[in-house]
């Protein structure tokens, strides 16, 4: 299986384990030939999908960080036999986390 047919296999299974999450995912507009993320529908994160063996997560989050305008910047990657994992900058996961910790104190 060529390296595209692997990426766009793997954004349909992360958009699937988005949905299975119950977020309203699929695919962004990069199979049309048009820029963009590579999963939509995660609202305030930019979803860099990489589906790879050999993963240089510096270069990806920088790509994520680049394309990402407003949102946080997130890296869902995953190679054979693997689960799924997510990087992402240090102070992104901060607010992310901070947000947690307010709704735990308010009880939520």
């Amino acid at each position: 299986m060529n390296s595209r047919q692997k990426g766009a296999r793997g954004e349909r299974e992360l958009a699937r384990r988005f949905r299975e999450q119950g977020y309203d995912c699929r695919r962004g507009q990069q199979y049309n030939g048009l820029e963009g993320e590579d999963v939509v529908g995660l609202p305030g994160v930019h979803v860099e999908c990489k589906r790879v063996e050999r993963l240089n997560l510096y270069d990806a989050i920088d790509q994520a960080k680049r394309d990402a305008d407003q949102k946080l910047p997130a890296v869902f990657h995953r190679k054979n036999n693997c689960e799924w994992l997510v990087t992402m900058p240090l102070e992104q996961w901060f607010e992310i986390y901070r947000e947690w910790e307010a709704g735990q104190e308010k009880g939520v």
